[in-house]
């Protein structure tokens, strides 16, 4: 059997499931989740092989139409997943209807590459409104392959596999076969770390946050890690540290819990905030947290 290896791009609307989904195939957490929108800011590569396959699975930034210089770099990334696709997966929930960017709808359905759609969350539904997107769906997105899944109950996800595998074309292996991802062991720091800032601050607070791993040094059994927060006001700074440090100390201990599981050895993280005015539309620092080229 000849060996096969391509890019499975995932994209779609913010929140509807797209980081669960490439967990899922990977078994690993290289995407952070939570149930806010824009918590992936990346393009996350998850690296799946087998004997004979590499599939390259492509976490994408929710699409929104952008409103300053991060999400436009961020929409930047979703266009890329369109380039060099060799399966494109168009994920959707049970309830929506449609992409917030007609471009990238149009984009879909002129995709020289395969697409499977997906319909996520049909845990939540019921049998007359799951066939009533089938329909939709089928109808709407014509070239598509549907498929009916619940990403967070694994439902469903081996056919979608299988189906993968057999649209990947011949080719040899992009990376070694025992390499996770293309993201280096700091990106993921700083990732664990804004998921807990996502789901312990309210309002602007997350998405005025970026977080710079400055140090990472690895002995036999721990990691020691310095990492700062850099956030846009210095209203912001304080909101983050909270009452004698109590907010800040909570976000270390649970990113230091997460990251102990994910390297595998004890963790000492040291955390600090700093400000960095209007990074967010600042095309250097953009390129120093890696929005740009």
């Amino acid at each position: 059997m000849k060996h096969k290896a391509g890019f499975v791009n995932i994209i779609g609307n913010p929140n509807v499931g797209k980081s669960t989904l490439m967990n899922a195939f990977v078994g690993e957490k290289l995407s952070i989740i939570t149930s806010k929108a824009q918590t992936t800011r990346h393009r996350i590569l998850g690296i799946v092989n087998d004997e004979h396959h590499q599939i390259l699975f492509s976490d994408t930034p929710g699409i929104i139409k952008p409103a300053y210089e991060m999400q436009a770099s961020m929409m930047d990334f979703v266009k890329s997943a369109f380039e060099d696709a060799d399966v494109l997966i168009y994920m959707v929930e049970i309830g929506e209807k449609e992409l917030k960017d007609e471009a990238f709808f149009e984009k879909i359905k002129s995709s020289k590459a395969p697409v499977l759609l997906l319909i996520n969350k049909i845990d939540t539904s019921n049998q007359e409104q799951i066939e009533e997107k089938m329909q939709y769906w089928q109808s709407k997105v014509p070239n598509a392959n549907v498929y009916l899944i619940s990403a967070l109950e694994k439902f469903n996800i081996l056919p979608v596999f299988d189906k993968i595998k057999e649209l990947l074309p011949e080719s040899p292996p992009f990376y070694p076969k025992d390499q996770l991802t293309d993201k280096p062991e700091r990106f993921f720091v700083n990732e664990a770390i804004r998921e807990k800032i996502l789901l312990n601050y309210k309002k602007e607070i997350p998405y005025a946050v970026e977080i710079l791993t400055e140090e990472f040094f690895e002995e036999d059994e721990i990691i020691r890690i310095r990492a700062i927060i850099m956030v846009e006001r210095e209203t912001q700074k304080g909101i983050i540290i909270g009452h004698k440090g109590a907010a800040l100390k909570k976000v270390g201990m649970d990113a230091r819990k997460d990251l102990e599981a994910f390297f595998g050895k004890k963790i000492f993280l040291d955390l600090y905030v700093k400000v960095n005015k209007n990074w967010r539309s600042n095309d250097r620092q953009l390129k120093r947290f890696g929005y740009k080229e």
